[in-house]
């Protein structure tokens, strides 16, 4: 099948579980998330560095989810947070979305926590976890 944009180049077979080719098969499958080519990946995954402020982090939850499908939760753990690794930054897996992929932007919004911890502070408190601090 023929998508009318281009899509990512399919993985080595074995190096993924990511079912690129089931999903180009069944024509009612949600094909959005083949648009992420590894140059726009690379575009997503720099503008998730760069965030600025949790409204900007927001934003752009709801984009990946509106363009691309992808579902994105990020929380503080269920455990303390004593570092950034405390927050759980958990992409759901999907067909199509490359492993590679699941794990470059959940380190991406770490190293942006990183060096803006504001926005870290604010997550934990939106869960009211700084409240009276």
């Amino acid at each position: 099948m023929n998508a009318p944009f281009p899509i990512r180049k399919a993985c080595p077979p074995g190096a993924c579980i990511c079912g690129q080719d089931a999903l180009l098969k069944d024509q009612h499958a949600d094909m959005r998330i083949l648009r992420l080519t590894t140059e726009e990946e690379k575009k997503l995954i720099a503008r998730l560095e760069s965030l600025s402020s949790l409204s900007d982090l927001k934003h752009m939850e709801q984009r990946m989810y509106a363009q691309l499908g992808i579902v994105l939760t990020i929380a503080p753990g269920i455990h303390e947070v004593r570092t950034i690794r405390g927050i759980r930054i958990q992409v759901e897996e999907q067909p199509g979305l490359c492993r590679k992929t699941r794990q470059a932007i959940p380190a991406a919004i770490r190293r942006c926590l990183e060096k803006h911890p504001d926005i870290a502070y604010a997550i934990l408190n939106e869960r009211d976890l700084l409240s009276g601090t």
